[in-house]
């Protein structure tokens, strides 16, 4: 649950009706979702190299692996790095 400046609680269906309603007036459409943002957040950390237990903690998962499955595509980049490396470790 999300809070208002005010202290009372926000339900999450006002919170994914507001976000709409924020999205439409900034012209991208209502079809976002709340949830698009943590992806976002989870592709940006990977791409800027933030290895895969750090972005599982700031995710707020109890496992890496959690994050591994969720997020795999947005992951890539985080596990080609690791595997660049390890060829040149060991090529």
């Amino acid at each position: 649950m999300f809070t208002t400046t005010l202290g009372t609680l926000l339900g999450a269906g006002n919170v994914r009706r507001q976000f709409k309603a924020i999205c439409q007036t900034a012209g991208i459409g209502s079809s976002w979702a709340p949830r698009e943002l943590r992806t976002s957040y989870v592709s940006l950390l990977s791409a800027s190299g933030v290895p895969v237990e750090e972005i599982a903690r700031l995710a707020g998962h109890s496992s890496s692996r959690t994050t591994e499955v969720l997020y795999r595509r947005e992951l890539r980049p985080v596990l080609v790095k690791g595997a660049e490396v390890m060829d040149q470790l060991f090529g």
